[in-house]
């Protein structure tokens, strides 16, 4: 048995791509008999105390920062976020401090595997190129934590090469460095019935609404289509949705683009499985778990060529890899698969059977075996 400390950004009542992922890990590993607690950074939300068996800790996790209010700010929470942090690692004693999308929970989670002696993981899920705020950008900070903690931790992951070159680029993790463990997905995840407001044929894109996902770029190429009977679903919410609006009201396309708002897990699995066609348009992706959802329904994928997606995803085979921002491109695919039967199937079919190996127990083997590698003692 090993005792984990999966120290997450963000997690529960918050759910995105980054908590999805924690919550599987954290089932898979204590199914297999690990100790696992989660440990993420209080957003000052109503927080459970666990999930399913699996204890949860809130901590405080203030950052520094060049102006004065600040400064003050940091100075006077710094001491109870320590207290905190001793105290959780006190009663979880965790033999490793496994960190999953660094932010403010980094420099802390550090400081804590430090002060056990235990050693320190680090899984980048792309929050360094792909956050909405370009944190890493701003925070000269932040980045220096991050290249402080890369160079002590005893193993780096990320869901792409292309996310472990980013830190390789960047932030001076070791050329080659780093062990890709990619997403996964439920299998037999339950779906909801049908609402009334899903179109009768529609091309589907799933996600928060921020630049980055590109589902402006997917408005423009829908719009150059012009796929006659077939709507635009974009489900998700953020930001940019009413932007999202304005651009298709602009373009005349006000009853074929449906901005449903986010949706529930069942409602992403019933809306997959009744697609057209599934597409990808992020200007950057670090790998694309909307992917996996669209092969798991058997339904044809479109995909970015921008980050992790062409990693695993075989172009004509199991998805098509177009460059989001050339508008008669991905204009062109979609028309291609809406106007090919054949090929969408094809490409629904191999997708379904690609999806095989992207379980979350095959990425908990990988994080299992990554702690016996790093040294991690089994009790």
């Amino acid at each position: 048995m090993v005792r984990v400390a999966l120290v997450t950004s963000s997690f529960l009542p918050r759910f995105g791509g980054v908590e999805e992922h924690v919550l599987h890990v954290a089932r898979d590993l204590r199914r297999r008999g690990h100790h696992v607690v989660v440990w993420a950074v209080d957003q000052g939300d109503e927080t459970p105390d666990e999930v399913d068996g699996i204890g949860l800790r809130y901590l405080p996790c203030p950052m520094p920062a060049r102006d004065l209010g600040a400064l003050a700010r940091f100075a006077a929470g710094a001491p109870g976020a320590l207290r905190a942090w001793r105290a959780a690692a006190r009663a979880d004693r965790p033999d490793v401090v496994h960190v999953h999308c660094y932010g403010p929970n980094g420099p802390w989670a550090d400081l804590a595997a430090r002060r056990a002696g235990v050693p320190l993981v680090l899984s980048s899920h792309g929050e360094t190129f792909a956050d909405a705020h370009g944190v890493f950008d701003r925070s000269r900070l932040l980045a220096s934590a991050l290249r402080r903690s890369l160079r002590r931790a005893a193993a780096v992951t990320g869901p792409s090469r292309y996310t472990l070159d980013d830190l390789v680029r960047r932030f001076g993790l070791t050329p080659g460095g780093g062990v890709v463990v990619p997403n996964g997905i439920d299998p037999a995840e339950p779906a909801a019935p049908r609402p009334a407001w899903l179109p009768g044929r529609y091309v589907l894109a799933v996600g928060r609404m921020v630049g980055v996902k590109g589902f402006d770029l997917l408005v423009d190429a829908y719009a150059h289509a012009d796929p006659g009977g077939v709507s635009l679903v974009i489900a998700g919410d953020g930001p940019d949705r009413e932007g999202l609006r304005r651009r298709a009201d602009e373009l005349g396309l006000r009853e074929r683009v449906v901005l449903p708002g986010r949706l529930s897990r069942p409602e992403v699995v019933t809306a997959m499985r009744s697609a057209a066609l599934v597409v990808v348009p992020s200007r950057v992706e670090s790998f694309g778990i909307v992917v996996l959802e669209a092969w798991r329904a058997g339904v044809p994928v479109v995909a970015t060529t921008r980050g992790g997606p062409p990693e695993f995803v075989a172009d004509g085979e199991n998805g098509l890899l177009v460059d989001p921002a050339d508008t008669p491109a991905l204009a062109a695919a979609i028309c291609r698969v809406l106007d090919d039967d054949a090929l969408a199937r094809r490409l629904g079919e191999t997708g379904g059977q690609a999806v095989g190996a992207y379980t979350w127990r095959a990425v908990g083997d990988r994080y299992a075996k990554l702690y016996g590698a790093a040294g991690v003692p089994a009790r």
